[in-house]
């Protein structure tokens, strides 16, 4: 290389490498569109039973970090991963099965969801409750909103897929949220 070319390249070389740190999500992946699809369940989701005719199998339940629900007389169900019908109706089936009644009728509301988490560059970071239809703003927004450093176009989403994998994706400020979310406010390089 010559004298000159190097010459005319040593003043780009720090705005390039400027430019790379600029963007701290460059290299991620952009978050999949939410797809308004039944529920599942998972760990710490917290579901209200209702056996109908019989009050002493009602209650509030919560899904183990096995992905079970415990339940009087019927034993543990699997519920991670499930909808609240496809509950219902392992419910209905163990039920039927165990003769405890001949046609049962359950229901499953979910009660509480799992957390989210949101952190970086904003006023209280930490773990706050999941609302349907949450986006990446109101998370932000219950976390006290952006502090002065942070980027405010996109934050980063990390998300645990099917395989049990967590993956961190960059998602725009009205990207819908999914219970489990880590929510990652990056800091903005001057």
């Amino acid at each position: 290389m010559t004298s000159r070319r190097l010459a005319l390249l040593l003043p780009i070389l720090p705005l390039a490498g400027l430019a790379a740190c600029a963007d701290p999500a460059a290299g991620l992946p952009q978050l999949p569109e939410g797809e308004r699809t039944a529920y599942r369940l998972g760990p710490e989701d917290q579901v209200r039973v209702t056996v109908f005719n019989d009050p002493r199998l009602t209650g509030e339940f919560r899904v183990t970090d096995a992905g079970t629900l415990a339940l009087p007389l019927i034993g543990t169900v699997q519920a991670s991963g499930r909808t609240t019908t496809e509950v219902e109706r392992a419910i209905e089936r163990v039920m039927t099965e165990r003769n405890l009644f001949r046609d049962p009728s359950v229901a499953v509301q979910v009660i509480n969801y799992r957390p989210i988490f949101v952190l970086g560059q904003v006023e209280r970071g930490g773990q706050f409750p999941y609302q349907p239809g949450m986006t990446a703003l109101s998370a932000v927004a219950v976390a006290g909103g952006f502090n002065y450093r942070a980027i405010r176009d996109y934050v980063g989403v990390t998300r645990v897929g099917e395989d049990g994998r967590p993956r961190e994706y960059r998602a725009p400020r009205q990207a819908l949220l999914m219970p489990g979310d880590v929510v990652t406010v990056y800091e903005r390089r001057f």
